[in-house]
């Protein structure tokens, strides 16, 4: 068990900077996910951990100990990868076996340890196989069976599940959870770009920029929990990556604001109520509102806007409906019930409750919300 910190790390090639001074703390038992877009630079960061990667900067301590100059194999880490990287000429006992074998670890210890990884992975019956033998999901499972009997301080993936079909990502994402929290002494980084990935199995989700953000702000766009991402994002690069599908974004002018609450003006021309202190902003000022596809519904109930539909996917138990947002490429999205049906064309008015909006100003920063956190879970008032 061991607790891993980051100090100021920095990782440039030649002149480029791929990180840029992260500071981060994964606790012991901790399971902490770097998620963003291709190019971000999370395998990078991961590998720094592993000791794959060269620091340019900054200080590595896993368990209090500088680990900069430590060699991978002297760090305390067990690492799956995303290719499974198995033996194909060994068995599943064989593969789950070599490193303890190579540490030359006794043969009745060898035995318990795989068995338990077997028993807890549900590999029993498939010991004597070979990889070729094995579905992607089993394979997988072996992969990770590697890394258990090791009994790391530290557990590391990178992107696990990419090779998987929707059906086994699904499972072997509950069997991640679920080895978590058996062998929860263990702190564990999890590399992934599929925010769904980080929103479930996450303790904490560091949210890495990419491209021209990273020259701007840094490599960290946020770290918090799941939902203190999903419900108070820092700006509009976290609230546009997290949620599927992402925010919707209306463009508009600030035409007044108090404490609590901000009247905005969209550059379509209705005026909206936000539960957000803009305080900060002189009236004029141009800003954003954000509003999640699930927390806008089709009705008049409270404010609301009307657009076209230009066209729907219904998925049975939900309706998703994309509007003319009057942005090229940019539909608005609404979640509806999935019995809920209209024509192509047809002008749909939109219900859009004050506590589930978010500003943000010209620079993308969010504004504070007003909302308590325990409101924002409400259905309405999320």
């Amino acid at each position: 068990m061991a607790n891993i910190e980051l100090r100021a790390v920095h990782k440039s090639y030649g002149a480029v900077p791929v990180i840029r001074n992260v500071d981060l703390e994964v606790r012991e038992g901790e399971f902490c996910v770097f998620v963003g877009p291709s190019g971000c630079g999370k395998s990078t960061l991961l590998r720094m951990i592993a000791g794959l990667e060269d620091i340019s900067g900054g200080e590595l301590l896993i368990g209090g100990q500088r680990m900069n100059d430590v060699r991978p194999a002297r760090r305390g880490v067990a690492m799956v990868f995303q290719s499974y990287a198995l033996f194909p000429h060994l068995s599943v006992y064989d593969n789950l076996a070599f490193g303890m074998k190579l540490a030359k670890v006794d043969e009745a210890t060898v035995r318990r340890k795989v068995d338990e990884a077997a028993r807890v992975l549900h590999l029993s019956h498939l010991l004597d196989r070979k990889p070729k033998a094995l579905s992607g999901g089993q394979r997988q499972r072996v992969a990770i069976g590697r890394a258990i009997v090791r009994e790391p301080g530290v557990f590391l993936f990178d992107e696990p599940l990419s090779n998987l079909d929707a059906a086994l990502r699904v499972q072997t994402r509950f069997e991640i959870a679920k080895i978590h929290r058996d062998f929860g002494r263990a702190s564990t980084v999890y590399v992934t770009h599929d925010q769904v990935e980080a929103m479930t199995l996450a303790d904490r989700i560091l949210l890495l920029n990419a491209g021209e953000a990273v020259l701007k702000e840094g490599s960290v766009a946020q770290c918090g929990s799941p939902l203190e991402l999903y419900h108070r994002p820092r700006n509009r690069f976290v609230a546009g990556f997290i949620g599927s599908p992402q925010m919707n974004f209306l463009p508009g002018t600030l035409v007044a604001a108090e404490a609590g609450q901000a009247t905005v003006r969209l550059d379509s021309g209705e005026t909206l109520l936000a539960c957000v202190d803009a305080r900060r902003l002189a009236a004029g000022a141009r800003v954003t509102v954000g509003v999640r596809p699930e927390h806008t519904e089709p009705g008049t109930a409270t404010q609301h806007i009307a657009r076209p539909l230009q066209w729907q996917e219904r998925l049975g138990e939900s309706t998703y409906l994309y509007l003319d947002s009057g942005q090229p490429e940019q539909p608005l999205v609404v979640k509806a019930p999935g019995h809920v049906y209209a024509a192509a064309g047809q002008r749909i008015a939109l219900s859009l409750p004050a506590p589930a909006l978010h500003l943000f100003d010209d620079q993308g920063l969010a504004l504070e919300r007003s909302v308590p956190v325990a409101d924002l879970l409400l259905p309405q008032a999320a």
